[in-house]
C-alpha cells in the first residue's frame, strides 16, 4: 500500500529519536515526515540523523496546524498520523493497514483501559467523549481522541478547512468522516509512557473539554443535541404551569412558564438552523469528493 507517514512534533527530540529508527526499520521504503512545530530543542536534528522529511513551522501553529501541513506534504494514496512522543508502537501501523485494505476510509488506533491514558481525568474525559459521538452516530466509537490513525489521504484532505489548530483534530476529522458517510473502523493499541514533556495544559484543557463536547453535536447532527434539550425546557415550563395553577385555583400563565416555553422554541429554531448550516458545511467536500 502507498502510505505516507505524519508526525507533528513541538521538542520532541527524545520521542522522535526512539520512534524514526523503529519506523525506518520496519518500513525503510515509506515517506517519513515530520512537521517540527516551532520547536526550540533538537528535533530537527534527529529528523535530518534519520533522513526524513522535515516541514518547519516558523513559530508553534499547534498540533492541528502541523497535521494540516504534513497532510499537505504527503504524497502516498494514505496518511499514517502518529505522535512523536514514543508512545505509539510503529509495528501497529501494519495492524491499521490491514483494516485499511477492509474497505475502510480511517482506521484509528483505540487505546483500551486506564492503563493507555495518561491521567484518570483524561480517561473519564475520553470515555465521556466516546459515548456522546457513539449515540450522535448510531454506532460505537472506540477512541475519538486518539492522534494513531490511517485515513484516505485525498478524503482527508477535503476536510481541512474544518480541522482546528489546536488539539482537537481527531475529534473533528473522525466526526466529519462519519457525517460524510464514509466508512471508519477502530483496532485495540497499546501505548507506552510518553518520552519528554507533555504539552498538556489542565485549565486550557479543561475549557477545551467543554468546547469538545459542543463540537461533536455540531460537526454531526446538532438538531439530535438540540431537540431533546428544546423538549426538556418546554415540558419544564408546562410541568410549571400545572403545578401553579394547581396550588393558585386560577387559569394562567406564569412568567416562568412562559419564559420555559420561549426558550425551549428558540433553543429547537436555533438546532434547526445548525443542522442546515452544517447540511452546507460538508456539501463542498461532497462535490469535490464526487467530481474526482
Amino acid at each position: 500500500m502507498n502510505f505516507s507517514i505524519v508526525i507533528p512534533a513541538k521538542d520532541e527530540e527524545q520521542g522522535l529519536a526512539v520512534t524514526l529508527p523503529s519506523l525506518r526499520e520496519h518500513y525503510p521504503d515509506a515517506e517519513i515526515i515530520v512537521v517540527n512545530d516551532g520547536s526550540s530543542d533538537g528535533t530537527v536534528a534527529v529528523c535530518e540523523q534519520y533522513g526524513v522529511t522535515v516541514v518547519s513551522h516558523p513559530y508553534s501553529k499547534g498540533n492541528g496546524a502541523a497535521i494540516k501541513s504534513g497532510a499537505r506534504a504527503a504524497q502516498g494514496d494514505y496518511i499514517v498520523f502518529m505522535d512523536g512522543d514514543g508512545q505509539h508502537n510503529p509495528a501497529d501501523i501494519e495492524r491499521l493497514l490491514y483494516k485499511v485494505e477492509e474497505g475502510y476510509d480511517m482506521v484509528v488506533g483505540a487505546r483500551s483501559g486506564l492503563e493507555s491514558q495518561a491521567s484518570v481525568a483524561r480517561w473519564s474525559a475520553n470515555s465521556l467523549y466516546n459515548k456522546l459521538a457513539s449515540w450522535m452516530v448510531n454506532r460505537r466509537i472506540d477512541d475519538l481522541t486518539s492522534g494513531f490513525r490511517v485515513v484516505d489521504r485525498r478524503k482527508f484532505l477535503s476536510f481541512l478547512y474544518l480541522l482546528p489548530n489546536g488539539f482537537s483534530y481527531p475529534t473533528t476529522s473522525t466526526m466529519a468522516f462519519f457525517r460524510a458517510g464514509y466508512s471508519v473502523g477502530f483496532v485495540p493499541i497499546s501505548v507506552a509512557d510518553r518520552l519528554g514533556k507533555s504539552h498538556i495544559n489542565v485549565l486550557r484543557d479543561g475549557v477545551r473539554f467543554f468546547l469538545i463536547i459542543f463540537k461533536i453535536g455540531t460537526l454531526y447532527s446538532p438538531l439530535k443535541v438540540y431537540f431533546p434539550v428544546s423538549v426538556l425546557v418546554s415540558m419544564l415550563g408546562v410541568l410549571n404551569y400545572v403545578i401553579a395553577n394547581i396550588s393558585s385555583g386560577t387559569l394562567r400563565f406564569t412568567n416562568m412558564s412562559t419564559l420555559l416555553i420561549l426558550f425551549g422554541m428558540i433553543v429547537f429554531l436555533i438546532g434547526l438552523l445548525a443542522e442546515q448550516l452544517t447540511n452546507l458545511q460538508y456539501k463542498d467536500s461532497d462535490v469535490e469528493d464526487h467530481t474526482e
